[in-house]
């Protein structure tokens, strides 16, 4: 009985090739779609799920607000974490990132590289996350200054001769004048993809200079790894009595406070919190993340969306095979006057279509494996087809062919399979394609989510334009930037003076500072008096610019003047930003003192600092982030050199740079890239969410239409009496196309009806994410209507059209 299932199915699916391409070729896009889903939610999902002790693993997140905006960070003090283990048992150990440093520049034979992945951490390290040696043991491996542990890559990177063992050999650091030699004493293998941090080179935390026993500074990446069967929740409840004991007598020392209850009172805020490790990935919202984070809400959005799209393709075979009810009516009939129950008939269909599913998911696969490459560059994954055969979706692909079977063949075997045998038999069959209130149900739920998918694109693109066109507060356009400066030494002023007497460039700055998101930080306070208190203190963003920061940067100064040298008192002026004045309560603020905790003199001693100038505001993050404050103090050194240039051979002049950068730092790499570039950055996730977005909403529009189009072409085959009929009675072309047309273009303005206001509450909640936004006007979901509607009409009449013109003679005589 089974073996003439199958036969039989492939029997119809040859029979007919059309309706069948359709078909398979409809779901074999959903499934595709489906598959390549499927695998960025699993790779987004398993973030840091290596770990042994994953569920155990939690990071300390700071919230803090300081007369100024709240700050959100990854980052804590660096007593923190020993002290909670000091104080609380429930601590089985805790260890420290410090990245703080940037890249390092590290000797490979007679040059040096720059290297990206690097950070010092504890020697515990190694005991809170899963990174298995190669050689050497980790356990101890960074107890010691001076000592380093590599990863395997990064082995055969620097020492591709010493196939044996590299433990004992010697990696050279540059940093500044000075280069110190640093012992490998492990290698582990290579982080995985899926981690929040991604480091080549782990340095000994002993190596770091740092202001040891500070409770108020965050500079550190801090975790904990908790005894099993510690709720994190109720071990958060700690945090208030740690800020009592140790935070507050420390922060003391320099600021007038009485207590947290009186610095909450003011406004402010100190607070910490823990994340699950395997949260961070896909949930953490903090600055200074080690790596760019992904979004839950992306997961949530491509999986409905690729379950969208499925369902969109099993509504066509739904739709396909109930019009085809004439067809199969008179085989049904005659199968149930020969004895054959329903259940029987059932199965026949639901082997069909598990037949066509089966077929289709082969297909799949297919353009799954050639699509991979170009989906891993949208969306910045390295996924492989290992991944897409692995053990987690294996079974999932086995029993794909049977859920979709079920899901698209049940409705039309119920359906076919009711039909009354008398009936069918006596030629009354139209009733299988008109007037079907699901079919149209079907039709309208394509159209709607095509028409979502089309608002969301233009939504996100609109956003995107919207951010590049903004007024910046300053001309991201033609800045050329020199990474990793500091390899010049002294030679740095004498480099930006060579490249300033270079035909095409206008202005030059040194400056560890940029206005994107991605660039150094430096959060301090300030007091509006020479005693800090909760009431005159203000946390603000903190830059050391030269005098040329501001003229390259294209920044307008609002009141005031900029750092000049012509003024020899400026090394203690400071410039603040719109923003600044209005927080600070200044209305005019220039001449008026600021204090800082620093500039040599200590805590307990306060600089004073007087404002020069106001700055027009910019922005410096994001636009998901409100502008913040923001003051900048005069400095020489730095780690970036930006110059506005205004050659047209771009190219031409990096190579004189180069040049000029290799005479003067022999053997140091040279690393360039443009403001704008940087810029762009910031909003990558968003770039790739619209281009995987245009491409779902060129899916569900093809797969509806794919459909929408099949079902005319049975609707014409069906009324092709008809059509002759009214042809012979004077109808026109026009009419013709009209009667076929005008019900599935009635379907599509109603999926537009409903589609609007789910479009509209979808992107209206993504786009608060941007502090700084487009208004979703409504010319936006016209657009996406009218362009569905075309789309639609265009399917339609192609159809409908060949209908209309054939010979009525013709039409007659074959019926």
């Amino acid at each position: 009985m089974i073996k003439n299932y199958f036969k039989i199915a492939f029997r119809n699916l040859w029979k007919n090739k059309g309706y069948s391409a359709i078909n398979i070729f409809g779901l074999a896009i959903g499934l595709a779609t489906c598959l390549l889903i499927t695998l960025y939610v699993t790779n987004e999902l398993s973030y840091d799920q290596y770990n042994k002790n994953a569920k155990n693993i939690y990071r300390i997140n700071s919230d803090l607000k300081f007369n100024g905006p709240d700050l959100h960070m990854t980052q804590t003090s660096d007593m923190m974490g020993q002290t909670l283990k000091k104080d609380y048992p429930q601590v089985a150990e805790f260890t420290r990132i410090y990245a703080n440093e940037g890249d390092k520049l590290i000797k490979k034979g007679s040059d040096f590289i720059t290297e990206k992945r690097a950070a010092f951490v504890d020697s515990t390290f190694f005991t809170v996350f899963t990174l298995p040696a190669i050689e050497g043991d980790t356990r101890t491996a960074l107890n010691q200054p001076n000592t380093v542990v590599i990863t395997e890559s990064t082995a055969k990177k620097y020492f591709p001769q010493d196939a044996v063992s590299v433990l004992g050999k010697n990696i050279d650091v540059k940093n500044g004048e000075t280069t110190t030699p640093f012992k490998i004493t492990a290698v582990i293998k290579d982080i995985p993809d899926n981690s929040h941090f991604k480091f080549d080179f782990l340095f000994s935390m002993k190596n770091v200079d740092y202001r040891w026993g500070d409770f108020t500074s965050h500079n550190f990446n801090t975790y904990l790894l908790l005894k099993p069967g510690t709720d994190y929740k109720a071990f958060e409840k700690n945090f208030p009595t740690y800020i009592d004991k140790y935070v507050l007598p420390f922060a003391q020392q320099f600021i007038k406070i009485a207590s947290m209850e009186e610095f909450r009172k003011s406004g402010n805020k100190l607070e910490y919190s823990l994340m699950p490790i395997t949260k961070i990935h896909l949930y953490s919202d903090y600055a200074f993340e080690l790596t760019p984070s992904g979004n839950i809400q992306y997961v949530y959005i491509f999986s409905a969306v690729a379950l969208f799209i499925l369902i969109l393709a099993c509504i066509n075979f739904m739709n396909l095979s109930t019009a085809r009810s004439a067809k199969r009516a008179k085989e049904v009939g005659i199968r149930k006057v020969l004895g054959t129950e329903r259940k029987t008939l059932i199965a026949q269909f639901l082997v069909e279509s598990t037949v066509t599913a089966a077929i289709s998911l082969l297909i799949a696969i297919l353009i799954a494996f050639f699509i991979l490459p170009l989906f891993n560059d949208v969306a910045a994954k390295s996924l492989s087809i290992r991944d897409l055969l692995g053990a987690k979706i294996l079974p999932f692909l086995i029993l794909l062919p049977f859920i979709v079977g079920l899901l698209a063949g049940s409705y039309p075997a119920l359906y076919l399979s009711a039909f009354k045998p008398i009936k069918v038999l006596k030629g009354n069959t139209n009733a299988g394609f008109r007037k079907s209130n699901l079919r149209n149900v079907l039709v309208i739920f394509q159209f709607a989510t095509s028409i979502m998918l089309i608002i969301g694109t233009i939504v996100v693109f609109s956003q995107l334009r919207y951010i590049q066109t903004k007024k910046l507060g300053f001309n991201k356009d033609q800045v050329l930037i020199i990474d990793g400066t500091r390899a010049l030494n002294k030679n740095i002023q004498a480099f930006k003076n060579e490249v300033l007497a270079m035909p095409g460039v206008s202005s030059g700055t040194i400056s560890s500072y940029l206005p994107v998101d991605n660039s150094s930080h430096s959060n301090n306070t300030f007091s509006k008096e020479a005693v800090m208190t909760t009431a005159s203190s203000i946390n603000m963003q903190t830059w050391r610019v030269d005098y040329d920061y501001i003229t390259t940067m294209g920044m307008e100064m609002a009141a005031g003047r900029n750092f000049s040298k012509d003024f020899g008192g400026d090394s203690s002026a400071i410039l603040i930003t719109e923003t600044t004045a209005k927080l600070l309560g200044f209305d005019e603020p220039v001449g008026k003192m600021l204090y800082a905790p620093f500039d040599n003199t200590g805590y307990k001693e306060l600089a004073p600092l007087q404002i020069i100038g106001v700055i027009k505001d910019f922005h410096f993050e994001s636009l998901k982030q409100k502008l913040g404050p923001l003051c900048m103090r005069l400095g020489t050194r730095g780690d970036i050199a930006s110059f506005k240039v205004t050659a047209a051979d771009t190219k031409g002049l990096v190579s004189q740079i180069e040049n000029k950068w290799k005479t003067l730092a022999p053997g140091m790499p040279f690393s360039y890239r443009f403001l704008d570039e940087s810029f762009d950055d910031m909003y990558r996730s968003e770039q790739r969410a619209g281009t995987i977005a245009i491409v779902f909403a060129i899916l569900a529009v093809f797969i509806a239409c794919l459909g929408l189009f099949g079902l005319v072409t049975y609707m014409a085959e069906q009324r092709t009496k008809e059509i002759g009929i009214r042809k012979v009675l004077g109808a026109s072309v026009g009419n013709v196309v009209t009667l076929l047309s005008k019900d599935f273009l009635l379907l599509v303005m109603v999926a537009a009806v409903i589609a609007f206001p789910v479009a509209w509450w979808a992107m209206n909640k993504w786009i608060r994410d941007f502090e700084y936004r487009i208004n979703i006007s409504v010319w936006i979901f016209v657009m996406a209507g009218l362009a569905a509607l075309l789309i639609a009409l265009i399917t339609v009449s192609f159809q409908a059209i060949k209908a209309a013109i054939a010979n009525p003679v013709k039409s007659l005589r074959t019926e």
